[in-house]
């Protein structure tokens, strides 16, 4: 059993996944800051000056008015928190758009290295095995045929 996994850690793609995770995770983190940062301000503004993350309906529980989305769910309360949902999907659609593109341009470079440059049309170099015998048989069918 441990060789077997030493052989599966060992092999390349488990590697790959593994920097594949690691960088997306890292990703992860500036696209949730280019969201919280830079994106949900600028819809704050929009909308009045409000923090936009931090938008919620108080569904049962006692909070008092104003207070923020954290304070709230310390509270005990139940609170549905639009706003940080909506972040999420802000933070996902990035995501998705950004390995949308990313997969096109694998695909591209893909298909342009597997394509051969010259590629030399086949000389046909005369009849085959097969249009010879046909050619024999048709020959030896027409002298049957005038004996």
């Amino acid at each position: 059993m441990i060789k077997e996994f030493r052989d599966f850690i060992a092999k390349g793609n488990v590697m790959d996944l593994a920097v594949g995770i690691i960088i997306g995770a890292a990703f992860t983190a500036i696209v949730t800051s280019l969201v919280n940062d830079l994106i949900n301000p600028i819809v704050g503004l929009i909308i009045g000056g409000i923090d936009f993350t931090s938008m919620y309906v108080v569904l049962s529980g006692d909070v008092p008015a104003g207070t923020g989305l954290a304070a709230a769910r310390e509270s005990g309360a139940a609170v549905f928190a639009y706003g940080a949902f909506l972040t999420s999907c802000i933070n996902f659609l990035i995501i998705a758009f950004v390995v949308f593109m990313l997969v096109k341009s694998v695909n591209r470079i893909r298909s342009v290295a597997e394509k051969p440059d010259d590629v030399e049309p086949e000389v046909k170099s005369g009849p085959s095995e097969i249009d010879v015998l046909i050619e024999i048989r048709d020959e030896l069918k027409s002298a049957k045929s005038q004996a």
